[in-house]
């Protein structure tokens, strides 16, 4: 029986805006252009450590990674979500995907990647908004993105994020892999021009080290995250379907997968699919984070998204979930996730997906 945990979500009645770059967003369409074809099959890979394995491993999943990356800040990329602008590219491979909202309901993510070794192409990249500038700091990562609004412009400034922008920046090419980003010439036949941004992990991996940033955390730095086997929360409700609508225009799904421990990703009634691989996303740990999300009033339909007064949500791993508390001390503070005896969430080994969505949302499972 599907049960539902929270009050009936609200649509927010938000225009769209124009960039502060000078890079608008489109009206979600009521019809939109159909998605490319792509295979909902999901990628058969197991996240799971190997038997008697002692060597170093990835602070976001888990995993066994290489010595050079452990310590390294990871990368954050803004990705496009629009439908029109789908398939994304490279989200499978982020070791954590933020969903959060943008104007008119529509939704953006930030996917974080540790190491960026054998990571295909990512994008379309696209604007960045104060609350996503919040999700990078909050992994002292280095931020990729396309554009801004004037309030995470100056935010940028304010709160020293490690900005590399295609817009206002100079890591946007005129060709491909003639910069950091580029234009796609594949995307550009038939998407957009907005829609065409993307970069590689080999295009990060070799002019990081030419750009004057820090790419290593500081002395001293940990993660706040904790990785277990098997996280499926021992106090949990069995949820082999867990629904997120987020808006009148977005709801998301996420199926429990038996054969991979993992829960498969749907958005828009499909698949949520990487174009590079044609191949569904799966995540082994899904989080619902709960928050007040308003309108700023501004002509263009811009949102705050309250990111530092904690909260409430959901935890979800092994089909099965459970509440949890969370918080965020400061813009650069890392997110902190409780059970709902004060315990730290022990995360199932493998990739998270974090949905940040209003208070008034309804999430539901069965």
């Amino acid at each position: 029986m599907k049960k539902t945990l929270i009050p009936m979500v609200l649509s927010l009645s938000l225009l769209l805006s124009a960039c502060g770059g000078g890079d608008p967003d489109p009206t979600p369409s009521s019809s939109p252009s159909p998605l490319p074809t792509a295979s909902a099959t999901p990628s058969p890979t197991l996240e799971t450590i190997p038997p008697d394995y002692d060597g170093p491993v990835n602070p976001l999943t888990g995993l066994p990674i290489s010595e050079e990356w452990v310590n390294r800040r990871p990368v954050a990329v803004m990705l496009n979500n629009l439908k029109e602008a789908l398939p994304q590219l490279g989200q499978s491979q982020a070791d954590i995907i933020y969903e959060a909202p943008a104007e008119g309901g529509i939704t953006r993510m930030v996917g974080i990647y540790q190491s960026l070794e054998n990571v295909g192409t990512i994008g379309s990249i696209r604007s960045a908004r104060p609350y996503y500038l919040e999700l990078a700091l909050g992994h002292d990562a280095v931020f990729i993105h396309a554009g801004g609004s004037e309030d995470a412009y100056a935010k940028i400034s304010q709160w020293g994020v490690t900005s590399l922008d295609g817009v206002r920046g100079t890591y946007l090419g005129s060709s491909e892999n003639s910069n950091l980003m580029w234009r796609d010439p594949v995307r550009r036949q038939s998407y957009a021009l907005e829609h065409t941004v993307v970069t590689t992990g080999e295009a990060i991996i070799q002019r990081l080290p030419t750009y004057d940033i820090r790419l290593e955390h500081e002395d001293g730095y940990t993660y706040q995250m904790d990785f277990v086997e098997d996280g499926a929360p021992t106090d949990g409700t069995d949820a082999t379907e867990i629904t997120v609508p987020v808006s009148t225009y977005k709801t998301g799904k996420f199926l429990y997968n038996e054969d991979t421990g993992r829960y498969a990703v749907e958005e828009y009634g499909s698949a949520y699919i990487d174009g590079n691989n044609g191949q569904q996303v799966e995540v082994t740990n899904v989080v619902v984070v709960q928050t007040t999300i308003r309108n700023t009033g501004d002509a263009l339909g811009h949102i705050t998204v309250d990111l530092s007064s904690g909260g409430s949500g959901y935890f979800a791993c092994g089909g099965k979930i459970t509440e949890l508390q969370w918080s965020k001390r400061s813009p650069s503070g890392q997110f902190y996730y409780t059970d709902a005896n004060g315990q730290p969430i022990q995360f199932g080994v493998g990739t998270t997906y974090v949905c940040i969505v209003p208070t008034s949302c309804q999430v539901s499972f069965s």
